[in-house]
């Protein structure tokens, strides 16, 4: 599958790369990546939520009323979860959402996902570029030479780059990652995925095993 490769003013350099086909064209698990998203955003929840339940509520501990002879139902409690102000019943308490996923399935699912947007169009390989300062000017001017002003995008990186990472903090639509972090749910949340030249080797070589 050969791609050209463009420079960051957004001009063809006259140069192709073939991307592995085990990788950006295979036939998308639509399960695998439902697993995979599901897995990444449970695992973002910090799961801190609590409500008081009957036994820590602070209130008297008498009998409110006599228990026969009032017409309605027995009542020993004035922190039951039937009244104002009584404790939650059956309330949330804190827990870790995340769950165990499969590698072969998570290395399934990110291929799925690139090769959905290999066939959309909506993958971009440029050739490596580094700035001297981290501006978000900088990678603006990048942005709109591709086109991409006006969409997400999700620039990753063959290595660590802070000077393009926190040029990029600024802009909301843009994310700047390397190809270690890869995940599906970045690459399918983002309208254009821009490979630069050095990740490619990473990608294939973490999820052609």
């Amino acid at each position: 599958m050969k791609v050209a490769v463009l420079d960051i003013k957004g001009k063809d350099t006259g140069r192709k790369v073939d991307l592995s086909k085990d990788v950006f064209a295979i036939e998308p698990n639509n399960h695998a990546v439902y697993l995979d998203v599901k897995q990444y955003l449970a695992n973002q929840r910090q799961g801190t939520h609590k409500a008081k339940e009957r036994a820590e509520i602070t209130g008297s501990t008498r009998k409110i009323k006599k228990q026969k002879g009032t017409g309605t139902a027995r009542a020993g409690s004035i922190k039951s979860g039937v009244f104002k102000g009584g404790g939650r019943i059956f309330g949330p308490r804190p827990r870790n959402y995340g769950f165990k996923l499969n590698k072969n399935v998570k290395r399934l699912a990110r291929k799925s996902a690139l090769s959905i947007k290999a066939n959309d169009k909506a993958i971009i390989v440029i050739e490596d570029f580094n700035f001297d300062t981290p501006k978000t000017k900088n990678l603006t001017t990048v942005l709109n030479a591709l086109g991409l002003q006006d969409k997400k995008s999700l620039f990753v990186l063959g290595s660590p780059n802070n000077n393009v990472y926190l040029s990029s903090r600024n802009l909301k639509g843009s994310e700047v990652i390397t190809s270690s972090e890869l995940s599906t749910y970045k690459v399918l949340n983002a309208n254009q995925v821009v490979l630069l030249e050095s990740s490619l080797e990473g990608i294939e070589s973490n999820l052609s095993k």
